[in-house]
């Protein structure tokens, strides 16, 4: 993509309208409105431009008290605590500091005449299209913008924030987007940037064939809305961005075990036996899913009515899969068929997207021969109504549509797809659908998560969705698995990078499909490396085209997963914990080196390793034959197969039998484990614990547990004192920490 400085009118700020309690506005020299705003220390808008289409709900967060001064002429600081805002009016440009420091400002790459090679700001001359520009200093990363599946590090690359069917994770396209970024800084503190609007954003992140010190973005709307944050560390940044644009909420216990499923079941009977194979292998499990069309009629697909031919008793049917100690969760996308009835209904309540002329608007899929994803198994969907989820009565509809399913025994809900809104689609709102595509998912999977909160059973459990499709604001709805990766090494290592780069995007839970959802069938050694993985991330899923269920991949196989889920199992009082953090400052269970260790060169550009919560290092072995190099941060570690202590600071050569898998625990830290089950209906809610292990001397608190803590006595010190229900073991042979049972 090409970008033509000289098709957009760069602006200036030529006069204030005066300053409010919460900021400022300004004329410019185009017209447009500026209105600066502060959000809270170190968060600050830029809105530039009308303020005449819908808003979608994308930031809860509201404006809150500043002060503005006007140091000289041209010259204004919006300042709350520590954090501070310098505008500059000719042309229009920004300083961002933090204790004094700056930490990001608008583009200092000059062309040879004096000005800017790209606008700090600009706008094009009809309006509807707008850029802004950021000054990097060299070697700076950039990090976030969703889930993307290639480097981490967004530096030189050229990426669009924009939903759609990746159909894969093997380029730039991706199910999950926001355009919000941040980068650690040089020292002063780090910053972060959210581009407000549901259009479309291209970021040039130091691109080079626009500008390689500089970040720009391109933004198709008919304002730029930017919101500004400064923070001493980036986790600091996720914890401003995730109350501008809302928490995460918990996760039932339930979704910390395994879900178990494939495309697809043809009969519930399929399913039904693997239910029952589950418990007989004792392969624990709490959920399976009747994905895709194992629930519905192909020529229809979902349209809330049970295939009769195959589900003559849906509830007697799901009651008897239940029996397993199973969950049940069922499959679901945004379209219905016109081939269904309900497709006239539908559309003369004015419940579906229309065309410029008012007709219901009709996707048709990709049939032709050589680009279609359809084939044997996933076979061409129907031609098909959008629902329009900007009618509050379509909304209310599709969700209370649901409560048949519940009654019937589903538990949660697979919101697939979301991503096929047409551009020339007209919504009830008045928005055009180039504009809604994007957050069209967000209305979609907020009807679906509303839909389980009314209907679910009553179990003081919170709601969840199983989605694959998001934009900023997401994370209120959880939670997002990672679409459909190849079957093969390269698979595992861009779910694993999709997964890290969503969480740094501020959504703390994700999913990937364990041994690849296309291509071969994935070999042993593959599927179990990414079950290794898995087991350390917010949630865990067998899927993909045919059979992925561990026993076809041998005793050896299956013994080895029995293993590791058992693992996952006892990991679950600690993974609730990690989750209590998530919920309240928005940093993600799997956090990626960048995130957890920002002030460490030596582990940054290890991509594909992460930390689960503050405890464990996790090194996930993304290639046959069992090597990995782990760069270990400063500190000390310990290594889970062998004991062994490690000090930071170093990379080390690892090989791992298959049976094994290079986790670490870190120094002076402890890990709460419970009993191994077989479901999490059978951990003990008020005792869950049965384990703690100290590595080494405890350095940090534990809390949350009845169980167990890690407090300061009266001598300074902290002491672990638990139950006696609960060993502790102490690692590498530290003193002063003891087992007091109370």
């Amino acid at each position: 993509m090409f970008l033509d400085p000289a098709a957009y009118l760069r602006l200036d700020a030529v006069e204030s309208f005066g300053t409010t309690s919460t900021g400022a506005s300004f004329a410019t020299s185009t017209g447009d409105l500026l209105e600066v705003s502060c959000y809270g220390e170190g968060v600050f808008r830029l809105r530039i431009g009308p303020n005449t289409r819908p808003n979608y709900g994308l930031i809860v967060g509201r404006a809150k008290p500043c002060t503005v001064n006007q140091r000289e002429p041209g010259e204004w600081t919006i300042a709350s605590g520590s954090a501070s805002l310098e505008l500059s009016g000719a042309p229009l440009s920004f300083r961002l500091k933090l204790n004094g420091a700056q930490v990001f400002g608008s583009i200092t790459d000059c062309h040879f005449r004096g000005f800017t090679r790209l606008p700090a700001v600009g706008r094009a001359p009809r309006g509807g299209l707008w850029t802004a520009a950021f000054a990097l200093n060299s070697g700076e990363p950039v990090y976030g913008l969703g889930e993307k599946f290639g480097p981490l590090d967004k530096r030189g690359q050229l990426i669009h924030s924009q939903v759609e069917d990746a159909l894969g994770v093997n380029t730039g396209l991706s199910y999950k987007n926001t355009p919000f970024a941040w980068g650690v800084g040089d020292g002063s503190g780090a910053w972060g940037v959210l581009v407000h609007t549901p259009g479309m954003v291209t970021h040039g992140v130091g691109h080079p064939d626009w500008s390689h010190r500089s970040y720009a973005v391109v933004v198709d709307d008919e304002a730029l809305d930017l919101i500004l944050f400064a923070a001493a560390a980036p986790a600091g940044i996720l914890d401003a961005y995730t109350q501008l644009t809302g928490r995460a909420p918990r996760v039932p216990r339930f979704s910390l075990g395994l879900w178990v499923s494939r495309a697809y079941y043809r009969t519930p009977g399929d399913a039904l036996g693997v239910a029952a194979k589950l418990r007989q292998r004792k392969i624990p499990c709490d959920v399976l899913t009747l994905d895709g069309r194992a629930a519905w009629k192909t020529e229809t697909r979902f349209n809330f009515q049970w295939d009769a031919d195959r589900f003559p008793d849906a509830k007697g049917a799901l009651a008897e899969i239940r029996k397993h100690h199973l969950k049940v969760c069922v499959w679901e996308y945004p379209y219905v068929s016109t081939q269904d009835p309900l497709f006239r209904d539908l559309a003369q309540s004015g419940y579906l997207l229309q065309t410029a002329h008012g007709a219901p608007y009709v996707f048709g899929w990709d049939t032709a021969p050589g680009t279609t994803p359809f084939g044997d198994v996933l076979t061409p969907l129907p031609e098909s109504g959008l629902i329009d989820f900007t009618n509050p009565r379509a909304f209310a509809w599709w969700r209370d549509a649901h409560a048949s399913l519940f009654a019937d025994g589903v538990d949660v809900i697979k919101s697939d797809f979301g991503e096929q809104v047409p551009d020339d689609a007209v919504a009830h709102n008045g928005d055009w659908g180039r504009r809604l595509h994007n957050v069209y998912p967000l209305l979609y999977n907020r009807c679906v998560f509303e839909a389980t909160q009314k209907f679910k059973p009553n179990d003081g459990e919170p709601a969840i969705v199983w989605s694959r499709a998001g934009w900023t604001g997401s994370q209120r709805f959880p939670i997002g698995w990672g679409g459909d990766p190849q079957s093969d090494w390269e698979g595992l290592a861009a779910s694993i990078r999709g997964g890290l780069s969503w969480g740094m995007s501020g959504n703390p839970y994700y999913s990937s499909d364990i041994g690849g959802f296309y291509g071969a069938q994935p070999t042993a050694e593959l599927y179990v490396r990414w079950l290794q993985a898995a087991v350390f991330g917010s949630h865990i899923r067998m899927h993909g085209i045919g059979e992925r269920e561990p026993w076809i991949f041998g005793t050896e196989t299956e013994a080895i997963c029995r293993k590791w889920l058992a693992f996952r199992y006892r990991l679950i009082p600690y993974l609730e914990s990690v989750v209590a953090i998530a919920t309240t400052t928005g940093l993600p269970v799997m956090r990626a080196m960048p995130l957890a260790f920002p002030d460490d060169p030596l582990v940054r550009n290890f991509e594909t390793q992460f930390m689960c919560g503050d405890t464990l290092l996790v090194a996930p072995i993304v290639r046959a034959g069992g090597a990995v190099e782990i760069a270990l941060p400063q500190g000390a570690w310990f290594d889970l197969n062998t004991r062994v202590r490690s000090s930071g600071g170093q990379v080390l050569r690892y090989r791992a039998k298959l049976d094994q898998f290079p986790v670490f625990g870190r120094e002076g830290c402890a890990l709460p484990l419970g009993r191994a089950v077989q479901h999490t209906g059978e951990i003990d809610a008020a005792n869950p614990l049965e384990l703690l292990w100290l590595f080494g001397s405890p350095a940090h608190p534990l809390d949350g547990f009845a169980q167990a803590r890690i407090a300061r006595g009266d001598d300074g010190a902290l002491h672990a004192n638990a139950e006696a229900n609960v060993k502790v073991e102490i690692w590498g042979g530290a003193t002063g920490t003891a087992q007091h049972p109370r």
